[in-house]
């Protein structure tokens, strides 16, 4: 099964480099010192601070393995390449509620870069799906858990 691709900007991009660098450099050597601390305490059979270390090893070394695999299928998003006047993967795209007439923001960024608190949504999120390709003044449905919600596109950037 070919390994699917990851979309980022560079943005994205320089924080997964950032976030591999600290776990490689600053979390390795954090944990081997607690494993060769608890090792210290002599025998390992009944040392829970061993364990402990040991299991929190093995959770840095899946998180670094994660990262890895990110980076090597990474498919970077140049904002300055994209056509501004549809919404793509990289696209700030502003939007009204035709319900309330509440206006929205969102970043448009590939799933590992998502942060719905910070208004990055998924290109694969029901509402990344319904913008993708769309221009300013296209209304759009997207099917949310409460039912359906209509937005109209005000501006992409």
């Amino acid at each position: 099964m070919a390994e699917k691709e990851v979309i980022l900007t560079l943005e994205g991009l320089a924080k997964l480099e950032k976030d591999l660098e600290y776990l490689k450099t600053v979390c390795r050597r954090q944990v081997a010192e607690r494993i060769k601390q608890a090792l210290e305490f002599g025998d390992i059979s009944e040392n829970s601070e061993y364990d402990d270390a040991k299991r929190e090893q093995a959770f840095i070394e899946g998180k670094i393995l994660k990262l890895e695999k990110r980076l090597r299928n990474a498919k970077i998003i140049d904002a300055d390449e994209k056509n501004t006047g549809m919404v793509s993967v990289g696209s700030k795209v502003k939007v009204r509620d035709l319900e309330d007439g509440e206006e929205s923001q969102f970043v448009i960024v590939g799933s590992a870069e998502a942060d719905p608190m910070a208004n990055k949504i998924s290109n694969e999120s029901p509402v990344g799906k319904a913008l993708l390709g769309q221009k300013v003044g296209d209304v759009v449905e997207v099917k949310v858990p409460a039912g359906v919600v209509k937005y109209e596109i005000i501006a992409i950037e």
